[in-house]
């Protein structure tokens, strides 16, 4: 299973963003958190900087969007060139219509959760993402603690995912560590966002090089996932 580490950029210095990508150039992709202070009590960045971060990134953008009109804006950040639009099933009232609309223009589909909302309710549109995103604290702030309790509903979605046949990858945001990376992984993700735990550290880079090889490790102790 092919492992990818998406730093936040929602803990780096939001004065030298260019700067700060720059950090992070051996990474697989940004993370980038989009609140409205609606969906989720917290206020970041909006499409026009995310633009002008899309020009000047040297890796691809993976946008997260914790916002309540996500139907009408989401295909805004597709059109804007991002790798990655990821909406939330909770905000969204067409879940299927806005994931093949993301697809259509040229993103990748993610549909996050939060950590109280079951996976089971979702499983018949798998084939519809590239990508399925559990939320392992509460959305809409860096710093929290990892819920250990989402555990077992990524071990349900990469059952049913392997089951399904589908090719959607498992992403966990929030909390993610050195220690709890490998927990995350032995059930079943394989995109792991992590924010102080990379632009905390003196070097960037070699955090990333870090949590990669931890995710990479626990893999070899789980039963081979493709």
């Amino acid at each position: 299973m092919t492992c990818c580490i998406n730093p936040s950029i929602l803990s780096a210095d939001f004065a030298n963003l260019e700067a700060e990508l720059a950090r992070i150039a051996n990474a697989d992709a940004a993370h980038v958190d989009v609140m409205d202070n609606h969906f989720v009590p917290n206020l970041t960045i909006g499409l026009p900087v995310v633009e002008r971060l899309q020009e000047i990134s040297p890796v691809p953008l993976d946008a997260h969007l914790m916002i309540a009109d996500v139907d009408r804006w989401a295909p805004h950040y597709a059109d804007a060139g991002l790798a990655s639009v990821t909406f939330h099933a909770e905000a969204s009232n067409a879940p299927i219509k806005l994931a093949r609309e993301l697809r259509a223009r040229g993103a990748k589909a993610g549909m996050a959760l939060r950590p109280a909302t079951p996976v089971e309710p979702f499983l018949d549109m798998l084939t519809e993402l590239d990508m399925l995103l559990i939320m392992t604290v509460e959305p809409g702030f860096g710093g929290q603690s990892f819920l250990d309790v989402t555990l077992p509903k990524i071990r349900r979605a990469r059952a049913a995912i392997e089951g399904s046949g589908a090719a959607v990858a498992i992403q966990v945001d929030g909390g993610i560590t050195e220690e709890t990376i490998t927990r995350a992984a032995e059930a079943g993700a394989n995109v792991f966002v992590a924010g102080s735990a990379v632009y905390g550290k003196d070097s960037p880079e070699a955090a990333i090089e870090s949590l990669r090889a931890r995710a990479q490790l626990a893999f070899g102790r789980t039963p081979a996932r493709e």
